[in-house]
């Protein structure tokens, strides 16, 4: 596994933040890709999740994140689509191959990586979701995994 820490510029996004289990990211993607298709807006990278809290350690109704997807355009948002800016940030990264479920699994070796060269984790976790569940096997997918790093 290559772990590194990459320079993430700033960027725009359409995202919906959702308490709740996570069967509903698949239609929480689908609302967003309609909003971006709709707008016109040009996607500059594959779908995102931002997961404030664990399985691990809340019930599914509780679970707090954010789907979402970056784009280069204007746009307001409508609904439950929201619009943000990103700011550019540094990143401790990995890509992860292997079902959704078990991404988690690198989280400390990122955070391990992150202390031993002097950067404090400075945020929650992202994933990038590099390639389509529907077009490769569950052992295919291959997902970016991000904590947002500052210098210690």
């Amino acid at each position: 596994m290559q772990i590194e820490i990459k320079d993430i510029e700033e960027k725009k996004a359409a995202y919906v933040s959702v308490t709740g289990p996570y069967d509903q990211i698949p239609e929480i993607l689908e609302e967003i890709v309609g909003y971006v298709t709709a707008e016109n807006l040009q996607i500059t990278e594959p779908p995102y999740g931002v997961y404030m809290n664990s399985p691990m350690e809340v019930s599914p109704e509780e679970l707090q994140y954010e789907m979402g997807i970056t784009f280069i355009g204007n746009a307001n948002g409508e609904g439950r689509v929201k619009i943000k800016e990103i700011l550019a940030h540094q990143a401790v990264s990995t890509v992860y191959k292997g079902p959704y479920g078990q991404a988690a699994q690198i989280y400390q070796a990122l955070i391990e990586y992150a202390n031993e060269n002097n950067y404090n984790i400075a945020g929650p976790v992202k994933e990038i979701y590099l390639n389509n569940p529907m077009e490769v096997s569950e052992n295919d997918l291959l997902t970016e995994v991000q904590f947002p790093v500052m210098k210690k």
